[in-house]
């Protein structure tokens, strides 16, 4: 009977080493994509707020005008117009009233027909002039509608008050809003155990709409006799915020 014979192979000393390091690189390399798909991908929150400021306006905006009605012929009706529309001018300049806040809004001739079964017949012109006009101090308005009426002017369209230069409360507006956005998305944060990170997005819908007062189309001569009462009222300014925080 032949003696057995056993093989002992033992490995050589650097496989172990390789293991671990090759393990620990597969290991890495884990982690990194782990990471880079966070990074790609990360939780984002969005939050929207809004905050509004509310101050006096500081200008008007006047419209009112003349119109001639029927004249025999368009020379007659321009002739009209415009001897109606200077005095309104001066009248209106009298009251400090500045060449650069005073501007056209429209001017028309048309020709005016009677109808009748025969078919049209001419009847003369109309002309129609208006005027868009900017008052700085508001004590003013009724004087100028009045003084305007008092010269001839017998069209109106309408007043709206307005803030000359809104932009620094639209800031004051923002900046409250962002503020408010900001809390929001801190509390969101906390509740989900996570922590605000950088900023990925924002956007803003402002709100600020001048306050028309509407006014007869035709002036009564009775508007001229006395200067009119213009309460202004005060102005919302609106901003609306939205922003997206990305979460770690």
């Amino acid at each position: 009977m032949e003696p057995s014979t056993t093989l002992n192979i033992r490995p050589p000393l650097w496989l172990p080493i390789a293991v671990v390091l090759i393990g620990g690189a597969f290991y890495i390399a884990g982690k990194h994509i782990e990471i880079d798909a966070k990074r790609e991908n990360p939780a984002t929150i969005s939050v929207s707020a809004d905050a509004k400021v509310s101050a006096a306006p500081d200008i008007a905006m006047l419209s009112f005008g003349v119109t001639t009605g029927r004249q025999p012929s368009a020379k007659a009706a321009i002739a009209l117009v415009t001897k109606n529309m200077t005095a309104v001018l001066a009248a209106v300049k009298k009251l400090g009233i500045e060449d650069k806040d005073i501007s056209t809004e429209n001017f028309w001739l048309n020709p005016v027909y009677d109808y009748t079964t025969a078919g049209q017949i001419p009847r003369g012109f109309e002309v129609n002039q208006n005027l868009s006009v900017k008052v700085h101090d508001l004590d003013k308005v009724g004087d100028v509608l009045t003084a305007a009426t008092s010269a001839g002017a017998n069209q109106a369209g309408g007043i709206t008050f307005s803030i000359d230069n809104s932009d620094a409360l639209k800031g004051e507006a923002r900046t409250k809003a962002i503020e408010k956005a900001k809390m929001k998305a801190q509390d969101l944060a906390r509740s989900l155990g996570m922590h605000l990170g950088r900023i990925t997005g924002f956007s803003e819908d402002g709100n600020y709409s001048p306050r028309p007062m509407m006014m007869m189309k035709t002036m009564d001569a009775g508007i001229a006799e006395a200067s009119l009462p213009v309460p202004a009222g005060e102005q919302e300014i609106i901003s609306n915020v939205t922003i997206s925080y990305e979460l770690r």
